[in-house]
């Protein structure tokens, strides 16, 4: 279970970052299950650019190889910071933020018997 008040970290790095041969993105969403936060959620997107300016895209004329890469993971103050430790020093092109959020619920069907 999950108190209602939580927080929600999004980091945004770009698809072909690496942490040695794997994906970086699989590696922090790894990170987080092995740190036993409720969830992480990998989005790939379509558009966009970051601290360096440059355009990444999957438009059929400018296809890009790194597109840019979402990961949202919501869990308590006290653990999102805790992680954040472990991510931050392994991050070097990205962002990441930190919101307060208000959970309504967090659970799993239980499987029929």
């Amino acid at each position: 279970m999950l108190p209602k008040q939580g927080q929600k970290l999004t980091i945004f790095i770009g698809e072909q970052d690496k942490h040695g041969s794997k994906p970086l993105y699989e590696w922090i969403v790894t990170q987080a299950k092995d740190q036993g936060l409720a969830g992480a959620t990998v989005t790939r997107g379509i558009e966009g650019f970051g601290a360096k300016s440059r355009l990444h895209s999957a438009k059929i004329l400018m296809l890009s190889e790194d597109l840019p890469i979402k990961i949202e993971i919501i869990d308590i103050p006290e653990k999102i910071e805790k992680f954040l430790q472990t991510v931050d020093q392994t991050i070097k092109d990205g962002l990441a933020t930190v919101e307060n959020v208000n959970i309504r619920f967090y659970r799993a069907q239980k499987p029929e018997k």
